[in-house]
């Protein structure tokens, strides 16, 4: 809108309940939307035949989409004189699917970006129309890479709208090589296996700050980890090395210096604090 765009409809997902009274809450979208005196749409599905004609009835140019969460069905697709774009957070084909940021930084790539694409069927198969690049840099976790991606792609947007707008838009397929799937990000995954280098462990607890946070079991209870780095020290996976500033914890390769936990129900402390509430006996072992 700021950059002079028409938007005479918005389409967002159907209020949640949330907060102690579970009352429903408006999503930022709609909030934004009802401010400006913008139509807004919540169908429960976008299969409605009816939803799909009040689209189409407005006769659009494009369809701009971002994170919605639902499948739209071609009929929909198609409703957009230029059909509907869609800013993903990857450099396409890489990262296709549903948790793109947090799968980047699991594997260790050193660079994502954004693609703005055409929309088509298939989960993220759509060509081309831009991509710019971001380097990931070492202390990046997903909620950073998250706000600087949301910037990079409010800026990629508007160069693919007036691309189209001059007529010089074109989109290219994408590759058949390199082709990689950002699947959904499940609880389990969320666990550290101590037998696996530290590394890896420490991209994971970055990965899955400031949602929903890597855990480890002490003594049968959950402990999140929050922030760690990788030092070089060595002994039985999960023992715990030393208790000084950090909580260093032997892994398959290396060692975790873990600088701030939290136990369940507590809120997150430095590890100083931590160890002065739940002291460690000699050599104890996370799970």
């Amino acid at each position: 809108m700021a950059a002079g765009h028409d938007v005479p409809l918005v389409l967002t997902q159907p209020d949640r309940r949330a907060g102690r009274g579970l009352h429903p809450v408006a999503s930022p979208v709609k909030r934004f939307a009802v401010a400006r005196g913008i139509p807004v749409l919540q169908p429960p599905s976008l299969k409605d035949a009816q939803e799909i004609e009040r689209v189409r009835s407005l006769h659009v140019d494009v369809l701009v989409v971002a994170a919605y969460g639902l499948l739209l069905p071609q009929a929909l697709l198609d409703v957009g004189r230029h059909g509907a774009l869609n800013i993903h957070a990857s450099l396409l084909p890489r990262w296709r699917g549903a948790a793109p940021i947090q799968r980047a930084l699991l594997a260790g790539d050193t660079q994502t970006g954004i693609s703005i694409m055409q929309m088509d069927a298939g989960l993220d198969t759509g060509p081309v129309l831009l991509q710019r690049a971001l380097p990931i840099a070492a202390d990046d976790d997903a909620g950073t890479l998250h706000d600087k991606l949301t910037v990079l792609g409010a800026q990629a947007v508007l160069a693919a709208l007036g691309a189209l707008d001059a007529g010089s838009a074109r989109a290219t397929p994408q590759p058949a090589v390199g082709i990689t799937y950002a699947a959904k990000i499940n609880k389990t995954e969320t666990r550290l296996d101590w037998s696996r280098p530290a590394r890896e462990l420490e991209r994971a607890v970055r990965a899955f700050r400031p949602v929903p946070g890597a855990f480890a079991l002490l003594a049968g209870d959950p402990v999140k980890l929050w922030r760690s780095r990788v030092v070089d020290a060595s002994g039985a996976p999960g023992t715990v090395l030393e208790t000084q500033k950090e909580l260093v914890i032997a892994c398959g390769t290396g060692a975790l210096a873990v600088s701030e936990l939290q136990r369940a129900g507590g809120r997150r402390l430095n590890a100083q604090e931590f160890l002065r509430g739940h002291p460690l006996p000699p050599a104890a072992r996370f799970a």
